[in-house]
């Protein structure tokens, strides 16, 4: 589904697309489209062509990955800071592990070619989004290190954190189900879990949606697991910022 709101680079929410030169954003904006985003819509497939890379202005989406025992954990999560189709930037066509929409919203679409095109014309374009890849790595990793070396309901109050970083307000509309896809656990240590940070005061739960009411404690819940990617994402944009300006 497609729709007619603006894209004017001064209208836009997305924080990589408010981040390039303009001449830069006007390569790209023929191409744009903005599209509405469902909740577990499959933006990405592995080993199926990306036809289109999403710039998120609403909503965010989770990067699934999976063992060939049909067992799955999220690996990557990308809202209005970011974008999909990392293995456009990196040269190849297909995504390795699936994307889906975890809330919904709306983005912008640009086809593939389009991205490609406007890469090789624009090396400042190419290192703004080769600058999002790697904070993309940077939260993958500290993902595997929160989820080896972290107690569950530690990475359950990370994970919430980074959804509160990329939502309006602070309610998000989530199942049981899926907090268990994302966090690779079974859905009875899911309700602990959040049992834990309810009874602390840290979140209010109820069926289908969970409110955080108390962002510094579920910081200091997250007992460090939380905070080095942001702070690498916060200093490697402001730096591109800074350069637009010089």
């Amino acid at each position: 589904m497609t729709t007619s709101m603006d894209t004017e680079q001064n209208s836009v929410r997305n924080k990589l697309l408010k981040a390039l030169r303009p001449d830069d954003y006007e390569l790209l904006r023929p191409s744009m489209q903005i599209v509405k985003l469902n909740v577990h819509e499959v933006i990405e497939q592995p080993h199926v062509p990306i036809g289109r890379v999403i710039f998120f202005e609403t909503g965010l989406a989770s990067v699934i990955g999976h063992l060939s025992s049909g067992k799955s954990i999220e690996v990557g999560l990308t809202g209005r800071e970011g974008m999909s189709g990392s293995a456009i930037v990196l040269g190849s066509t297909e995504a390795t592990h699936r994307t889906l929409v975890q809330v919904g919203g709306y983005g912008i679409a640009v086809p593939s070619s389009a991205i490609v095109d406007a890469m090789r014309v624009s090396d400042t374009l190419r290192d703004v989004f080769l600058t999002y890849i790697h904070t993309l790595l940077t939260q993958t990793a500290s993902t595997v290190v929160a989820n080896g070396l972290s107690k569950l309901d530690k990475r359950l109050a990370r994970w919430l954190l980074m959804i509160h970083d990329r939502i309006d307000g602070a309610t998000v509309a989530m199942t049981h189900e899926f907090l268990a896809l994302v966090l690779g656990v079974r859905r009875p240590g899911v309700t602990v879990a959040l049992h834990i940070l309810e009874g602390k005061g840290l979140i209010r739960a109820s069926r289908g949606q969970i409110t955080i009411i108390n962002r510094q404690g579920l910081e200091l819940e997250a007992g460090g697991s939380y905070g080095q990617a942001e702070s690498e994402y916060n200093r490697l944009m402001t730096d591109i910022l800074a350069r637009q300006v010089s």
